[in-house]
């Protein structure tokens, strides 16, 4: 994502790719979290969730060391133009996945729950749904790695059949609640996994958005691809 060998002073290259590694670092990192996360929640293996649990904290140390050298370059290097985007989608791009890492903490903590109690029908859809996201994050990541806007746009439009998903299960896990109370507490944990799933895929959208405005140098709900595709929804909510 962030050029590197193109200036002058070599000391300013080294920051950036110093800055690019640990962004991959913790982009590496909350991706095996979360798919470790829906493995202990598949698997019933609290051990794995507990891991998971304890790997937050250096998911926090990784952002904040990003943060930090986001500041520096800023203060130090004056950057303009694309290097200026880049530093500032890298900063954005660390928040989003801190916050991946505090979600798939949170299932984690669910899963130790939920390994406790008897399991039903649903727990499958959800462990489904869990499946989408991890494809969505990790599309999001490799078009972060390879700079592609075109893919960050795919990824980005995907997150729509997530959303549907998510309010699909939520209607089913209801119906399950009203139908048999004794299944209320199985199925609340349930929701909180499938809320924390949803969050995660929202926060993959703002990834391929920092991606597309680096690359483009604007937003890209603005891709031209998209704005066709409205217009003819649009005329063709109008006939």
């Amino acid at each position: 994502m962030i050029q590197n060998g193109a200036h002058i002073v070599s000391g300013y290259d080294e920051e950036l790719l110093s800055l690019t590694n640990d962004l991959t670092d913790l982009g590496t990192l909350v991706s095996e979290m979360v798919d470790n996360a829906m493995y202990a929640f598949k698997q019933g293996d609290s051990a794995l969730a507990q891991d998971v649990i304890e790997r937050d904290n250096k998911a926090n140390a990784l952002q904040l060391k990003i943060d930090q050298a986001v500041q520096h370059i800023i203060a130090k290097r004056n950057p303009v133009a694309q290097d200026l985007r880049s530093i500032i989608g890298a900063s954005r791009i660390a928040s989003d996945l801190e916050r991946v890492g505090d979600l798939a903490e949170g299932i984690a903590r669910r899963a130790v729950v939920i390994n406790k109690e008897a399991r039903i029908d649903m727990s499958r859809s959800v462990y489904r749904m869990g499946k989408q996201v991890r494809t969505q994050l990790a599309g999001a990541l490799e078009s972060l790695l390879k700079g592609d806007s075109l893919a960050a746009l795919h990824f980005w439009q995907a997150d729509s059949d997530l959303d549907d998903l998510y309010d699909s299960l939520f209607k089913e896990l209801v119906t399950v609640m009203m139908g048999d109370p004794r299944k209320i507490p199985i199925c609340t944990e349930l929701l909180f996994v499938a809320k924390n799933l949803e969050r995660i895929g929202d926060h993959a959208t703002n990834i391929c958005e920092a991606v597309y405005f680096t690359d483009k140098a604007d937003q890209l709900i603005n891709d031209p691809a998209l704005q066709h595709h409205k217009a003819r929804q649009d005329g063709s909510e109008t006939r």
